[in-house]
């Protein structure tokens, strides 16, 4: 690869767990190579999107310039960015949050992605996929259908414009310059409403009720207690759509990492939603009735 021709020592990158990650040097400057698995397209991940998404995003001005990439191979090699990577502290400080917003609106408004994502689609998807290959499933999760689809109905009422998201939106995924924020990893990136990428973000964090609060009125320049119900739905479908790729991780990636238990924390916190006093009323927020 060109951009690494002349590298002068390679460093594996802690963290992730889908992919190995590795900072190399090079006297252009430090790169990022991401090696990712075959068995990665079980995810619904598609290499060849993510490549062209980075891309598009590093156009927006919220992410890193991409600087090769191996078709076929696994291979995503994308500019270092220095600073620091938050955690779920960072994410949830009240003066990080309107940040967070403000840099999610830099990618929201620059170049469409070449695919769309639909939470609703991949957890049907990874369900498929679990009953065909027999993997786990907690107690009780199919049990939660119905729910899903009069969220789903719910949500079809009126919906939000599409625009480009990264839909994955952990505090590892999220790089602090001492400027600005830079948003990483586009392996789910897709075209999606914007309230999904907020509710998404306060769950991966497993911020405080308040903390979405201040995210979507920052994010929408307005309180809006709908769109704060819609978060709140697009975080449960991820919640229950994350256990499933968590119990497709435990069966096939070469990972030493504990996925089951990392899906079954979410998983939980969706069913205590599902069965919570509070979930028909998010329906109605959102359905406008």
């Amino acid at each position: 690869m060109p951009c690494l021709s002349r590298a002068s020592a390679v460093q594996p990158l802690a963290g992730g767990i889908t992919n190995r990650n590795y900072r190399v040097r090079t006297v252009d400057g430090d790169q990022v190579v991401r090696l990712s698995d075959p068995e990665s397209s079980d995810l619904a991940i598609d290499r060849e999107n993510e490549y062209r998404n980075s891309v598009a995003a590093a156009a927006s001005g919220a992410a890193p310039a991409v600087t090769d990439y191996l078709p076929g191979e696994g291979v995503l090699v994308v500019a270092w960015v220095e600073g620091r990577t938050f955690n779920e502290d960072d994410v949830g400080s009240a003066a990080n949050l309107p940040r967070i917003a403000e840099v999610c609106r830099v990618l929201h408004s620059g170049p469409a992605f070449v695919n769309g994502f639909d939470m609703f689609d991949i957890q049907a998807r990874y369900l498929s996929l679990v009953r065909e290959r027999g993997f786990r499933l907690p107690p009780r999760y199919e049990e939660f259908a119905p729910q899903v689809e009069r969220m789903k109905a719910a949500m079809a009422i009126s919906p939000e414009a599409r625009v480009p998201c990264n839909n994955d939106l952990l505090a590892a995924n999220i790089i602090d310059d001492g400027a600005r924020l830079w948003l990483i990893d586009y392996e789910y990136s897709g075209n999606n409403e914007a309230s999904f990428e907020l509710g998404n973000i306060w769950s991966e964090s497993t911020l405080p009720e308040d903390a979405l609060d201040v995210l979507v009125s920052s994010y929408w320049q307005r309180d809006d207690s709908a769109k704060v119900a819609r978060a709140r739905l697009w975080a449960l479908i991820s919640k229950y759509g994350w256990m499933l790729w968590a119990s497709i991780q435990a069966s096939v990636s070469p990972i030493d990492f504990d996925y089951w238990t990392w899906g079954l924390e979410k998983y939980d916190r969706a069913v205590a939603e599902f069965d919570g006093a509070r979930f028909e009323g998010w329906l109605e927020a959102v359905a406008g009735t």
